[in-house]
């Protein structure tokens, strides 16, 4: 595993994903034509399991690709370093659910002690069903039978997907275009805020949970990415876009 690129000063670098370069509107848009991989280089900062790859439209943008648009996948992308679970932090992400009608089953940002090699089940496991020691918040586009619609957000505990800690009915389409995410975590106030937001709309706060993210990942470090999964119903699944604000472990 290649030794991950991180900013002075004990923070995961705002561009940690430097290799995820922004992607202009165009440049969105086009992410719906054919993403070709690229040199594995540029993935340093990231452990990439399953049908996880970094990928690039025509060269000039990179995303994390986390399923490709086939049957019964399922990806995860990782932070290379631990981050600290006792600290606040803030992350920020574009997500580009497309290709298929429906499109499933949706991807997850998780905090998570299982380790940069954590991969959970396929289809409404989004990825991360079964990885006991994590927080999730998932961003589900398929509406399986515990769901309430195919256009929700929930935070998950303990790696069950069947069980929503919190739940919220996303104000905005998930599926089709490009929508931006930030998660933050305040630790000391143990809560956990989700907002959301499409291409020239304002911000919206959807999830306010309190949680203690240490204690439901039973560990005081691990890991922060994605996952995601498709099943009997696909879809290509991408972030971009991509920056973390969090202490690093000691």
């Amino acid at each position: 595993m290649r030794s991950s690129r991180f900013a002075r000063g004990g923070l995961l670098a705002s561009a940690l994903l430097s290799i995820l370069a922004a992607v202009h509107a165009g440049g969105a848009q086009a992410a719906d034509e054919t993403i070709k991989p690229i040199d594995a280089g540029y993935a340093d900062s990231l452990a990439l399991n399953g049908t996880a790859t970094v990928a690039s439209d025509r060269g000039a943008h990179r995303v994390i690709e986390l399923t490709g648009g086939g049957f019964k996948q399922a990806g995860s992308a990782w932070s290379t370093g631990r981050v600290d679970l006792t600290a606040s932090f803030e992350t920020s992400f574009t997500a580009h659910l497309h290709h298929g009608r429906p499109g499933a089953d949706g991807i997850a940002f998780l905090a998570q002690a299982a380790g940069p090699r954590a991969l959970g089940g396929w289809g409404g496991g989004l990825g991360y069903r079964g990885i006991a020691k994590s927080v999730a918040v998932e961003f589900d586009t398929y509406q399986n039978t515990p769901d309430p619609s195919s256009n929700h957000l929930a935070v998950v505990l303990g790696g069950n997907p069947d069980r929503h800690a919190a739940i919220a009915e996303s104000s905005i389409p998930l599926f089709g275009r490009p929508f931006h995410a930030r998660i933050r975590y305040d630790a000391a106030a143990h809560t956990l805020k989700v907002y959301v937001k499409a291409k020239g709309s304002p911000e919206e706060l959807l999830l306010d949970h309190r949680v203690d993210i240490a204690r439901s990942a039973g560990a005081t470090s691990g890991w922060v990415g994605f996952t995601a999964a498709t099943g009997d119903v696909t879809a290509r699944q991408d972030v971009y876009d991509w920056t973390v604000d969090a202490p690093l472990a000691d």
